[in-house]
């Protein structure tokens, strides 16, 4: 009897220790994620220093595709007009890994830049001479004390000079996973406890097998005590 209780306790330890299907989920997705939680996380065509390509906007997010002890394989943006994602590497230690897909993982952003074209002969036009480009915005560098952007113009992808760095929205999904405090109204259903359906049925029924070993060893306990002495 002592064994059978024991077994229903051991059981009973096992079904708490498992796994939320919440957790069970994101530890098995398919989409692995990091972010560059500084604003000197490089994205390289190759593995190597020399490979600098641009920055990229600080909170945002590579798809890690292979983890290296020093390079990690990552994609940034998607095919997605008027984007295109592109294939790198990112240095390991500079990234931020998280256990969720995140909701703005790529800053989608387009810059528009004015041109003024020489005057030639101080005959041209100053308004006819400005010419306007709009590119999808990816990072930036600086050389010399030059800034440039890194952009893409739906067919080639290169750097344009700028004279201010670009201004956008920055992520903080990634300071809640970290500090484990989220949002009540936005956390999915079911998130409140990480106790799940099938735990809670198995612990209920594992309660009531205990309860019902304890009546039979009582009941047990007292007939013997009732039992007619031979003395």
């Amino acid at each position: 009897m002592k064994t059978f209780v024991l077994s229903l306790f051991l059981l009973l330890a096992a079904a708490l220790a498992l796994p939320s299907p919440a957790a069970a989920a994101s530890a098995d997705g398919e989409k692995r994620y990091a972010v560059a939680a500084t604003e000197d996380v490089w994205f390289y065509t190759g593995e190597s220093e020399d490979a600098r390509l641009f920055l990229i906007p600080c909170t945002y997010y590579v798809r890690v595709l292979d983890e290296g002890e020093l390079y990690c394989t990552v994609e940034y943006q998607a095919d997605d007009a008027p984007y295109k994602k592109v294939l790198g590497y990112c240095r390991t230690e500079q990234l931020l890994f998280v256990d969720f897909v995140p909701v703005r993982p790529y800053l989608r952003k387009q810059v528009t830049l004015t041109y003024t074209l020489p005057d030639a002969g101080g005959l041209g036009d100053a308004e006819l001479g400005a010419v306007e480009r709009t590119f999808a915005y990816y990072g930036e560098r600086t050389e010399s004390g030059q800034l440039y952007y890194y952009v893409f113009d739906g067919e080639r992808f290169g750097y344009v000079p700028a004279d201010l760095p670009v201004e956008y929205e920055r992520n903080d999904d990634y300071l809640q996973a970290i500090s484990g405090e989220g949002d009540a109204e936005t956390e999915p259903e079911g998130s409140e406890s990480s106790v799940g359906g099938v735990q809670i049925a198995v612990i209920c029924i594992l309660c009531a097998a205990a309860v019902a070993v304890a009546v039979l060893v009582m009941r047990g306990r007292k007939s013997v005590r009732n039992e007619p002495s031979d003395f």
